[in-house]
């Protein structure tokens, strides 16, 4: 992220005075330091004062924008990076997190968009190629997706991220071993990353073994407790082991956080299914069957 520096110039004032340079590059800073800390809305503060000195503070825009990305609220985030754009429309940062934003927001075109404007602003950087294979994920068009994170990897093999994403890319497509391949080497780059143990997991229980996909997961578990998709995953594994009790457990956890988890409210169903509460475990069921019916193992229990 572009840093501002602040700068000087003669006054004709005898006293000495702020300029606006100095107070915009001020609340900056402070904004910056408040975002570092985790204080997303005193962030957001700064930066509006920083702006409010200068409408056309391009970094002010995207820094705000940041915060509300982090605070989830992706439409304002959108907007600020837009506006970052429109003072300097050769802004790469911007179109960066303006596709991450996207994403996170359900526009996957939009995301590709601003993808491809970063891959022609940068063509020699791998984030742009990195950001088209997670859109190209998400629309579930594999073998694009697989393409960008080739690119992705090529250009930069020590960063872990395209290869877990190009795993994921590869499960995906049922290329189980070349998916652990890839893991493999993302975790010796960087065994603090809880989805390539989250991933190896998921790769574990399609190959039947329960037991080491609990294992994995548990890695996940042990480096982000609170992640709800970890431990409905694990909730699954121990269903198919018959712990259905300590898997139902996990898989409420996970509703808790998130209650229109498709794969939580799947892993309900299982669960009254496996106890032989039928009524149940169809109304769960169904539900996600109206909603995506190429989830995994929804028409097996129906």
């Amino acid at each position: 992220m572009k840093r501002f520096w602040v700068t000087a110039f003669l006054s004709i004032c005898l006293l000495s005075c702020d300029s606006a340079e100095d107070r915009k590059g001020r609340f900056l800073l402070k904004g910056n330091t408040k975002l570092a800390e985790g204080d997303l809305k005193g962030a957001i503060k700064f930066y509006e004062e920083a702006i409010g000195v200068d409408k056309e503070f391009e970094d002010a825009w995207l820094n705000k924008g940041v915060a509300h990305q982090k605070l989830r609220n992706f439409d304002q985030a959108i907007r600020d990076f837009t506006q970052a754009l429109r003072i300097r429309p050769d802004f790469p940062e911007a179109f960066y997190q303006r596709s991450l934003a996207h994403l996170d927001f359900g526009e996957n075109y939009k995301a590709i968009s601003d993808a491809e404007s970063l891959i022609r602003l940068e063509p020699d950087h791998p984030k742009g190629h990195f950001l088209l294979g997670l859109a190209q994920t998400e629309l579930k068009t594999y073998d694009q997706a697989l393409q960008a994170f080739n690119t992705a990897v090529s250009m930069d093999g020590e960063n872990p991220e395209p290869l877990a994403n190009r795993a994921t890319v590869k499960y995906y497509m049922g290329n189980f071993e070349e998916a652990l391949g890839d893991l493999d080497k993302a975790e010796r780059l960087d065994p603090s990353e809880s989805n390539i143990y989250n991933l190896r997991s998921l790769i574990f229980f399609e190959k039947g073994n329960f037991e080491s996909a609990i294992e994995e997961v548990d890695k996940a578990i042990s480096l982000q407790p609170q992640q709800a998709y970890y431990h409905n995953n694990r909730g699954l594994y121990k269903l198919f082991l018959g712990h259905l009790e300590e898997g139902i457990e996990d898989i409420n956890y996970s509703l808790k956080q998130n209650s229109r988890n498709l794969f939580a409210l799947r892993n309900k169903g299982i669960y009254h299914s496996l106890k032989g509460e039928e009524e149940t475990a169809r109304k769960y069921l169904q539900e996600v069957a109206d909603k995506d019916p190429e989830i995994p193992l929804v028409k097996d229990f129906l």
